[in-house]
Formats: C-alpha cells, structure tokens, sequence
C-alpha cells in the first residue's frame, strides 16, 4: 500500500524530482500549486502557499509533508523580488505548521526546506548541523539571504503542532502525537535538467569560459539529485532524524576545484576566468545575484553520515561524469 506524502510547491525542480523518485518506491505523491494541472503526471491540489483552504483536507492521514515553496532566489534582489522572496517562504511554512496542527490524523512528519546560505562564508572549517555561526559578511554580500534563512527557520520552529482532542464532558484532554520536523539545509543541487545549475556550468565549460569565478577560493557545495532524493527519503524513513539536516555531499571543493573538475569532464582543457568586476556585469545582464557565486559554502553532512547514509556519489567527478552521461544519453 503506497504511503501518502504531499509535496508543497512541488510543480519545481525540486517537487518533481522528489514526486519521480518516490513513487516507484511505495509513495503516493500529491503536489499542492499554485496552479494545477489536469494532465499533471502526478495527482495536483490548489492552493495560495498564504492562507488555510480545501488543500487541507489532503494532509490528514497522510504520512509525510515536504514543503518546497519559495520564490527563485535567481533574480535581482530589489524590493519586489525580496518580498517576494522571504514572504513566499515564511507564509508557506506558516500556513502549513497551522494545518498540521489542525489535523485529527497529522502526518507523521514534516520536512521543510531551508539553505545551507545560512551558514557564515568560510574558508575554514566546514560547517555541520552543529554549528550556529550564522554570522554575514560583507564580501560574501550575503546579509539578505542569511536573514531570509533566518527567518524561514524561525517560522518553521515556532510552529506549535502540539494541538489537542476534545474528549467527553469531564475527561482530560489529550494531545494528538507530534509531528516530527526536520529542516532540510540543501546546497546546490546537481541534475541535468535544462536550466539548472549542472547545465549552466556545464555550458560555461564547453564553451571555454569555464575558468574559476572571481578568486576561485570560495568552496562550493553540492549534491548529486539522486542522492538529494535518497537522503531525503532516508530522513523520511529514519525516525531519530530531527531538526536541521544538511544536504550536501560529504566533500565541498573551491570554485577553482570545481570548475576544473567541469572542464575535465567536458573534455575542455582551459577556461576563461572571470573577475568579480566580470561576474558583477554578468550578473546584471542576466539578473541575478554574484552572492549564488562568490559566498564560500563550506557544509558537510554530519547527520546523514552519523546515522549510516551512503553517498552514491561523494566526489564530484564521479558525480558529474553520470550526469554528463544522462545528459547525452537523453536521459
């Protein structure tokens, strides 16, 4: 009998990468959008990510909620795209610790995304669950994205799920079981689709500009999308499993590594570099951010290896030799 889990903002990469990862394995995806399709592959629910609706109905009973929902973080951060930005994460987590806690039957668990951005910009010692220095950095130019992760988190752990039955006049009350909740810290996410971060990089490198980006000593971290998917239902699976878990693989590298590394496997043996002056026109041009590019996110995954999680893909190489695989495989 498949398991229920409902995947809020699932209609992204990252929701449909899960609903396709889960299904074959005994799971019952149900995506909650902003907009539904009737041909979606998977069974889809409406709602706004903002107020309590119908879509409610669709969390009782079932065994799990992921909660995916977040305005794309590449844009340009004006004042639109920053409200944008933290109000679509904080509501959504808001409104869904509100419709747990209203179930007769709450899901067992709840897994809510967060970022590994929440971490200070090192060149040190890599960050596990541990660490608490969430401090900015001025060139790291991260002072908004720490705030938004901030503040997401703050939503996610002040949700009170521990809500309580009515019972017959003159019998206690009692408190409905509590949902576990696990905070999902993911780093880069490595998949072929088209537009993702993989390709892009991946294009940088073919076309011969993929050289390291401003000094080249900032660390990158990353995961492969099957072991995203298997970590993630390993943490579903894994009751002892609580509060924030990195997802990342088990060895970040610099920017310099990586991009080397992009090139190796692309069969390109040199790459333009770009200076930050570069990076900044760039990031203009196509309205994004340089902060995705030159803050060093240095996490390792202390929880996942501690409770016997095997990567399948620990080093980046190996990694992005299977993706460029799929990718001319037309996989």
């Amino acid at each position: 009998m498949s398991r229920r889990i409902i995947l809020a903002g699932g209609s992204g990469f990252l929701g449909q990468l899960l609903a396709s990862y889960l299904q074959p394995h005994g799971w019952e995806p149900v995506v909650l959008t902003r907009t539904p399709t009737p041909k979606a592959a998977f069974k889809e629910i409406a709602w706004d990510g903002r107020t309590v609706g119908d879509w409610t109905q669709s969390l009782e009973g079932a065994e799990a909620v992921i909660n995916l929902a977040g305005r794309s973080v590449n844009c340009r951060y004006n004042a639109e795209n920053r409200r944008a930005i933290m109000d679509s994460r904080v509501d959504s987590t808001r409104v869904l610790g509100e419709a747990i806690a209203d179930c007769a039957t709450p899901p067992r668990a709840w897994l809510n995304s967060s970022t590994a951005t929440i971490y200070k910009h090192t060149f040190g010692p890599a960050h596990d669950e541990s660490s608490t220095d969430f401090a900015t950095a001025l060139e790291a130019k991260d002072e908004f994205s720490v705030s938004v992760a901030l503040a997401w988190e703050k939503a996610f752990n002040e949700a009170k799920l521990e809500s309580t039955l009515q019972r017959a006049p003159g019998q206690p009350r009692a408190w409905t079981p509590t949902t576990r909740k696990v905070a999902l810290r993911t780093t880069l996410v490595f998949g072929k689709v088209e537009g993702g971060v993989f390709r892009i990089l991946r294009r940088l490198a073919r076309f011969g500009l993929g050289g390291r980006m401003g000094s080249g000593r900032q660390f990158v971290s990353w995961i492969h999308d099957e072991d995203f998917c298997r970590a993630v239902e390993w943490v579903l699976e894994n009751p002892d499993l609580s509060g924030p878990v990195n997802m990342a693989a088990p060895h970040p590298l610099t920017n310099a590594e990586m991009m080397q590394t992009f090139r190796r496997v692309c069969g390109i043996p040199v790459g333009l570099p770009a200076t930050e002056w570069m990076l900044e026109v760039g990031a203009f041009v196509m309205r994004t951010e340089t902060e995705l590019l030159l803050k060093s996110r240095r996490v390792v995954p202390g929880k996942l290896l501690a409770s016997g999680f095997q990567f399948r893909f620990p080093k980046l190489e190996d990694a992005l030799r299977d993706l460029e695989q799929r990718v001319r495989a037309g996989r």
